[in-house]
């Protein structure tokens, strides 16, 4: 072998070497904070196996971070499961099924709690370690890397269906069972938690950030987050030249449906509207409309600015409380 080769050579085992280690070291640091979880549900004959996924310590103290579908419908109860050997009973605190979220506590007080990121500091092609609990297999790690950001899911409670924002796309292998494992960066901190598996070499995570931080902090206080409800059905719509120049922006809502006795029902919205502006805030997607809807708006009123028939018209609008499972009318678009 020439001297170069060798050096070439040299350097991709030492590159090998540093990448073995990075994910070696993740691992051995983060696998204690990931519970392997059997989830039971209650029945005539006594609680029966009712799934199976992963959860995330918190807290020392028994709080766990999981996806809201592992502990779906009646499955309020389980086993979590550790790389120690130590195995404890846990409930379910409260579950978001509109950010795919759930918090349980364990009978445990001395667990080894995970370090949480920060999501917004990803770049694509970063590192990150998958480990999680795949068909039952403990404690599985996998690595890839970032593939995409600001994916958005669809996520239903009933005929209620919202859009989780700012989702991570990435090739480290997922298998059910990983659904709220950790995805972790290189320095062991996690940035999301393993919701979806979407294809071959396709994963999706629900992004540890500002926004689920909150959702996190009122499942562990409150047990359910509280969200603000229009009653619409809705979908992105281009404005009209006029408005775009007056408005200085491309895009709009528009109003597909109204519910029944909703509050945009009472406010006078109606169908092919164009929402502009709420709380004196602009829309200009659905994503926009969704993060305005935050339990600080339930019950006050604001102002709405829509364009109906090439006007702009000034309503006042009092928005509701979301329920899971709400019965909205209408199919084929988000409703807020």
């Amino acid at each position: 072998m020439t001297a170069p080769a060798a050096s070439a050579a040299a350097t991709d085992a030492a590159a090998l070497d540093a990448y073995s280690r990075t994910v070696a070291g993740v691992a051995e640091q983060v696998a204690p904070s990931v519970a392997n979880l059997r989830v039971t549900r209650p029945s005539r004959a006594g609680r029966v196996p009712a799934g199976a996924g992963s959860g995330v310590v918190l807290t020392p103290d028994g709080f766990l971070l999981t996806n809201a579908h592992v502990v779906a419908g009646r499955a309020r109860q389980g086993r979590a499961a550790f790389v120690d050997g130590r195995e404890f009973g846990f409930e379910v605190v409260g579950r978001d099924p509109f950010s795919d979220l759930a918090v349980l506590r364990a009978e445990a007080r001395d667990l080894v709690p995970a370090t949480l990121g920060e999501s917004e500091t990803l770049r694509v092609g970063q590192l990150v370690v998958a480990i999680g609990n795949p068909h039952g297999f403990a404690s599985s790690v996998t690595a890839g890397v970032v593939s995409a950001l600001g994916r958005s899911l669809p996520a239903r409670a009933g005929d209620t269906v919202r859009i989780i924002d700012d989702v991570i796309q990435t090739d480290a292998a997922l298998n059910p069972g990983n659904s709220g494992g950790a995805l972790v960066d290189s320095l062991g901190r996690v940035v999301g938690i393993s919701t979806a598996v979407a294809g071959v070499g396709l994963g999706l995570a629900v992004p540890i950030s500002a926004a689920t931080r909150a959702i996190v902090g009122a499942l562990m206080t409150d047990g359910r987050v509280r969200r603000a409800y229009l009653g619409i059905a809705g979908g992105p719509r281009p404005l009209p030249p006029a408005a775009r120049v007056r408005e200085g922006r491309g895009d709009a809502v528009e109003v597909a449906e109204v519910v029944d006795g909703s509050p945009a029902d009472r406010a006078g919205v109606r169908s092919e509207d164009l929402l502009l502006e709420l709380d004196g805030l602009p829309i200009a997607s659905v994503a926009d409309l969704q993060r305005l809807m935050v339990a600080e708006r339930i019950g006050r009123r604001l102002a709405l600015r829509i364009l109906r028939a090439g006007r702009p018209l000034d309503l006042d609008i009092v928005p509701g409380e979301l329920e899971e499972g709400q019965r909205d009318r209408g199919a084929g678009r988000p409703r807020r």
